[in-house]
């Protein structure tokens, strides 16, 4: 990644779409599961590349990985959309990152349909909208825990470091996030059943 970043930075263009391809799903997921729209999640995510191509000079490899720093450009461009809206609360910190910590299962390996019939593509799609809908309506904290940890598959390490909170806040948060996201889940589940 950093040589794709030293070329960019040194004006290759061909290394700038590679980055923004690289990079376009992860950033857009995230602002989608912020804003819940997809319009809106177009507009931050262009956005965050607009920031991103004029401020990568200012990007160092030794103050933090390039994932935590596009991640910091992704949460003020969300901090900036949710002022503009007039929103009464924003998120501390969305910083993505990578790793291979495996905790127990996440909630998007709990929601996998391992079977396959004929409605698992309808079936899929109903439940990503449950899980978007619920997760609309945890606070921001508990939401951008649970997302950090259980969609973009982040280590409660690096949860702490990229809201600047405690480990123990973020297992806190991760926990009553997938508490409050269960019985959303379920409230939905029986008015549906």
């Amino acid at each position: 990644m950093l040589q794709l970043v030293r070329r960019c930075k040194a004006g290759d263009a061909v290394a700038w779409e590679e980055l923004v391809r690289s990079h376009s799903k992860r950033i857009y997921n995230i602002c989608y599961r912020f804003t819940g729209s997809k319009d809106e999640a177009d507009d931050v995510t262009q956005d965050v590349f607009i920031r991103m191509y004029r401020t990568l000079e200012s990007y160092d490899p030794e103050k933090a990985a390039f994932m935590t720093w596009v991640a910091t450009l992704t949460r003020n461009m969300l901090v900036d959309h949710f002022r503009k809206a007039k929103y009464d609360r924003v998120t501390d910190s969305i910083e993505a990152t990578t790793t291979d910590d495996d905790d127990g299962p996440t909630l998007s390996d709990q929601l996998a349909d391992t079977a396959a019939p004929p409605d698992a593509g309808l079936a899929r799609r109903e439940t990503r909208e449950q899980v978007h809908q619920a997760l609309q309506k945890l606070s921001p904290d508990l939401r951008e825990a649970v997302i950090l940890r259980d969609l973009q598959d982040m280590d409660y390490k690096d949860i702490a470091a990229a809201l600047k909170v405690p480990e123990g806040t973020v297992k806190s948060r991760i926990n009553r996030g997938r508490t409050e996201l269960a019985r959303l889940l379920q409230r939905n589940y029986k008015r549906v059943g």
